[in-house]
C-alpha cells in the first residue's frame, strides 16, 4: 500500500456532525419528501443575491471581456478591486487601510488558513472560546500550532477573560475570535472587545512579543441590536481580520473573502508578506477573478436580510415558550439551546424520530447544547414548531 499522510486520510474519513446531519436530511427528504423533513443542520443562506450582483456579472461582462474577466489576478488581489474594498472599510469604519492592507481569498476558510498560517511555527499555540467552529482545529494544526480552547460561559457566551488570562502562555501566538459568532449567535460586547485587547495587551509585554487576535467576521452584517457592530481593530492593534461574502451577500458558493493586515499590525510588513507567502504555499493565489470585480462594486450592499431577524424571533420566542434555555442571539443565523438531557447528540437521535434535523454541540466544543441554523424559510420554521413542542414534552419541558 502507498505511503499516505495518516493526518490526510484521518482528515478526508472524519465524521463531519454538521455534514452527516446535512446528509441525512437529504436521505430523508428522498424518502418520505421535503416537505415533511425540517433540517436546520447547515448554514446555507436562504435568500438569493442582491439582484445586483447578476446585473454586475452582465456589465462586467460587456465591459471587460473574457480575458480579464476569466483571467488570473496578481496574488493578493485585483489592485482596484482591493481599493475599492479599502475605500468601503475607510467609509464604514473611520479607518485608513490602502490596497496593500487586503489579500483576497477563497472565502472565509482560506482567510483563516493564510492567517493562521502566516504566524504558526512547530509549538506554537491559538487559543479560541468554546463554542467555536470545528474547523478552527483543523486550521490550526495545518498551520503547524495547536488549539486551546477557553471553556464557555453557557449563561451568555460572552468570552471569560480570567479564563483567557490563564490560558495564555510563553507559546500564545494567536486568539481567534468569531463574532457574531457561530454556532451561537452571540455578539460581542463593546465591553468585552475592550477587556480583550486589555489582556493581550498584557499578554504580550510578559512575554516580550505580540499576541495577534484573528477576528474570524463572516456574519458581520447580520446583526438584531440596532447598535453598530464594533470595529474589533479599535479595540486592538494588532488585529486581523477575515471576511467572507458568503453570507450578506448569499455567495457561498463563489468563495471570495479577504485578510485585512491594518498597518497598526506588529511588523506588518512582515506579517502581509507571511500572509501572502501562506497564500502562496496553501495554493490559494488569485482568489476567483470575476467575483473580485463584483464585490469591488458591493460597497454597502446586502441581500434582504430581514427574513433571518424574522425567524430568529419566531424561532427563539418560540423554544423559550416551550421550556428551552436559550441565550439571546442577536447577530448571525443560529440558536444555541441547552438540551434537555446532558448527551446532545442522544438528543438529536431523538429528534430524528420528527425529521427534526439538528447538530449537536460536542464538535463546537460545547456538550449539552444543538445548534440549529434558521437560515430557512420562515415558513419551514412555523411547520417545525410542533416538533419542537412534542420533542419538548418528552422531557417534560413547560409544565
Amino acid at each position: 500500500m502507498s505511503q499516505l499522510s495518516p493526518r490526510m486520510v484521518a482528515l478526508g474519513t472524519a465524521r463531519s456532525e454538521i455534514r452527516e446531519a446535512f446528509a441525512f436530511a437529504q436521505a430523508r427528504a428522498a424518502e418520505v419528501g421535503p416537505e415533511n423533513v425540517d433540517d436546520f443542520s447547515i448554514g446555507n443562506p436562504s435568500v438569493p443575491a442582491p439582484p445586483q450582483v447578476a446585473t454586475l456579472i452582465r456589465a462586467l461582462t460587456r465591459e471587460i471581456g473574457p480575458v480579464r474577466l476569466h483571467g488570473y489576478t496578481p496574488a493578493q488581489g485585483d489592485p482596484q478591486a482591493r481599493r475599492a474594498l479599502a475605500d468601503d472599510l475607510n467609509a464604514r469604519f473611520g479607518t485608513d487601510y490602502d490596497p496593500d492592507c487586503l489579500y483576497l481569498t477563497v472565502g472565509a476558510a482560506a482567510a483563516l488558513c493564510c492567517a493562521l498560517s502566516a504566524m504558526g511555527c512547530p509549538g506554537d499555540e491559538f487559543i479560541t472560546f468554546a463554542p467555536y467552529f470545528p474547523e478552527y482545529k483543523v486550521f490550526a494544526e495545518s498551520a503547524g500550532g495547536t488549539l486551546i480552547t477557553v471553556p464557555a460561559n453557557i449563561e451568555d457566551f460572552q468570552p471569560d477573560m480570567e479564563a483567557l488570562r490563564a490560558a495564555i502562555t510563553p507559546r500564545t501566538k494567536a486568539v481567534l475570535i468569531n463574532t457574531p459568532n457561530n454556532p451561537t449567535g452571540v455578539v460581542y460586547s463593546e465591553a468585552t472587545l475592550r477587556a480583550l485587547g486589555e489582556v493581550l495587551t498584557e499578554g504580550s509585554r510578559a512575554y516580550g512579543h505580540p499576541i495577534y487576535l484573528i477576528s474570524d467576521e463572516p456574519y458581520r452584517e447580520i446583526v438584531y441590536t440596532g447598535a453598530p457592530l464594533p470595529w474589533v481593530p479599535d479595540y486592538y492593534p494588532d488585529t486581523l481580520v477575515c471576511y467572507s461574502y458568503s453570507k450578506s451577500l448569499s455567495l457561498p458558493g463563489q468563495r471570495i473573502g479577504y485578510v485585512l493586515v491594518p498597518r497598526t499590525v506588529t511588523d506588518f510588513d512582515l506579517v502581509y508578506a507571511a500572509v501572502c507567502g501562506a497564500g502562496r504555499a496553501l495554493g490559494y493565489v488569485c482568489a476567483p477573478a470575476l467575483f473580485q470585480l463584483v464585490v469591488a462594486q458591493c460597497g454597502g450592499l446586502t441581500s434582504d436580510l430581514s427574513v433571518y431577524r424574522t425567524n430568529r424571533d419566531l424561532l427563539l420566542d418560540s423554544l423559550r415558550s416551550m421550556g428551552y434555555t436559550c441565550a439571546q442571539a442577536d447577530g448571525a443565523f443560529y440558536l444555541f439551546p441547552r438540551t434537555p438531557e446532558p448527551d446532545a447528540r442522544a438528543f438529536c437521535e431523538r429528534a430524528r424520530k420528527y425529521d427534526l434535523v439538528l447538530v449537536p454541540g460536542d464538535s463546537f466544543g460545547c456538550p449539552g447544547h444543538v445548534r440549529v441554523s434558521y437560515c430557512v424559510p420562515t415558513e419551514q420554521i412555523r411547520r417545525a414548531l410542533p416538533k419542537f413542542r412534542a420533542l419538548a414534552a418528552e422531557y417534560g419541558l413547560g409544565k
